[in-house]
C-alpha cells in the first residue's frame, strides 16, 4: 500500500510540475481572458490518458505500477477539473453565459475526441 501511494505521489509531483509549466508557457505565449491553459492541459492530458489506457490494453508492458505512477499520479495531477470548474463560475458570476457554455462544451467534446485519439494511438504502437 505505502508503495502505491509514493509511486502515485511521484507521477502527481512529475504531472502538477508539467501543468504549472504548461500554465507559464501558455499564459505568457497567449494572452487572454479565456483560459487557454486549462483547456490545454485538460485536452492534452486527455490524450496522454488514451494513449497510456491504449498502449497498456496491447502490451504485456502493462502493471498496476505503470498505470498508477502515469494514469493515476501524472495525469491526475497534470489535469484539473476544480479549476475548470472555478472558471465556469467566474464567467457565470460576470454574466458571461455564452463564454462559459463555449468553454464547457468545447472542453468536453476536445477532452473526448483526446482520449479516443489517444487510445487509438496507444494501440497502434509498437
Amino acid at each position: 500500500m505505502l508503495k502505491n501511494v509514493l509511486i502515485v505521489g511521484l507521477g502527481g509531483f512529475a504531472g502538477s510540475i508539467a501543468r504549472y509549466l504548461a500554465y507559464v508557457l501558455i499564459d505568457k505565449r497567449f494572452p487572454s481572458a479565456y483560459p487557454l491553459s486549462t483547456l490545454s492541459v485538460n485536452i492534452i492530458g486527455s490524450f496522454i490518458l488514451g494513449i497510456i489506457t491504449g498502449f497498456m490494453l496491447k502490451t504485456s508492458v502493462a502493471n498496476d505500477t505503470l498505470r498508477l505512477l502515469l494514469a493515476v499520479g501524472f495525469c491526475g495531477s497534470f489535469t484539473t477539473f476544480s479549476t475548470f470548474a472555478y472558471e465556469n463560475l467566474f464567467f457565470i458570476n460576470q454574466k458571461l453565459i455564452p463564454t462559459a457554455l463555449i468553454y464547457i462544451f468545447a472542453s468536453l467534446i476536445l477532452g473526448l475526441l483526446a482520449v479516443f485519439a489517444g487510445h487509438w494511438v496507444g494501440k497502434t504502437m509498437l
